[in-house]
């Protein structure tokens, strides 16, 4: 069994910062791509950034300048660094990880159970 668990989300004015964690616990062997994903009530869920195993990084155009994604591979867990944060990011964040377990049958994709960010004066 593989759990992802995200902290960090809450509430903050426009214009300030966030850090969003995602920490992956259970059987590993090894984690593939992550990344940090969001969706809106009746929206589609949308990628904001993700993370190769080799620290590659891919960042949706809305948050390009503004969020950083981060990896530590020893603790296999994930960031998001999220600076001036706007009102359109209020959104529920899920952090998403390709997951290879120990005497699985290849990489598999997991989701945390998403984490609150609203972004409002």
């Amino acid at each position: 069994q593989v759990q992802l668990v995200e902290s960090g989300g809450g509430f903050v004015q426009p214009g300030g910062s966030l850090r969003l964690s995602c920490a992956v616990s259970g059987s590993i062997f090894s984690i593939n791509t992550m990344g940090w994903y969001r969706q809106a009530p009746g929206k589609q869920r949308e990628l904001v950034a993700d993370v190769t195993s080799g620290s590659r990084t891919r960042y949706a155009d809305s948050v390009k300048a503004r969020f950083t994604i981060a990896r530590d591979n020893v603790k296999n867990t994930m960031y998001l660094q999220m600076d001036s944060l706007r009102p359109e990011d209020t959104d529920v964040y899920f952090c998403n990880a390709q997951v290879s377990s120990w005497g699985g049958d290849g990489y598999h994709n997991y989701w945390g159970q998403g984490i609150q960010v609203t972004v409002s004066s």
